[in-house]
Order: C-alpha cells, then sequence, then structure tokens
C-alpha cells in the first residue's frame, strides 16, 4: 500500500491526497505532527533520495524562522536530519513510500502517474 507522510493542512499533502483518491488508490496517511518520523527512518528517506538536501523544505515559514546557527547546522547531514527530527515541518512534503520499496518528496503529478499499475 502506498503511505504518503505529510501535514494534513499542507496544500500540497491536500493535492496530493486527493489526487490519490481520484485515481481510486488506497493510500495510508502519516501525519508528521502526531507521529514524527524517526531517526532511522530519516536516514532511509535521505538515502533513497540520494541525500538530506531531498528532504530539507527551505522554502517555507519553519526554515525562514530558524536563526542562523539552525540553518548552518543543517549543511552537514547529521545536522539536517537531527532539525528535521526536531522540527518535522522542515521535512519537503509530502514524503510517500511507494509498494516497490521507492521514496519519493513531493507532489510530481506526471511522476505519480508513472508509479501506478496499469
Amino acid at each position: 500500500m502506498i503511505r504518503l507522510y505529510g501535514i494534513p493542512n499542507c496544500d500540497t499533502v491536500k493535492r496530493a491526497r486527493a489526487w490519490l483518491s481520484g485515481q481510486a488508490q488506497a493510500h495510508e496517511f502519516v501525519d508528521f505532527k502526531k507521529q514524527v518520523p524517526d531517526a532511522a527512518l530519516l536516514r532511509r528517506w535521505s538515502e533513497a533520495l540520494g541525500g538530506v538536501e531531498g528532504l530539507v523544505n527551505r522554502r517555507g515559514t519553519t526554515w525562514r524562522r530558524l536563526d542562523e546557527a539552525q540553518r548552518a547546522g543543517a549543511e552537514q547531514p547529521e545536522g539536517a536530519l537531527a532539525l528535521l527530527q526536531s522540527q518535522p515541518s522542515l521535512i519537503r512534503r509530502p514524503v510517500v513510500e511507494w509498494p516497490d520499496g521507492a521514496v519519493t518528496a513531493g507532489f510530481d503529478e506526471a511522476g505519480w502517474r508513472e508509479r501506478l499499475p496499469g
């Protein structure tokens, strides 16, 4: 089953969930706020995405609210992972674990359509 991680009031997450439903694709939704991803999960996602940069949302208000020291700490992979765990709103959304084991971050309708069976 498709597992989609995010924040329920995020517009991109809402669009992604609606799109999956419109494609008749069952999925499990995991709310970052209620179930914060642990370090092992964040590390696995980071590896699947080719590095932690694929997980850090540098365009959102949470990033803009960080002080310079926190931003500087995010330049190193371990620092970024620790920051993502302490502030899950910094995680690029949605993160999706696909049935084939692939992981994606963000909503890309064309890319998602290719992942769906038949």
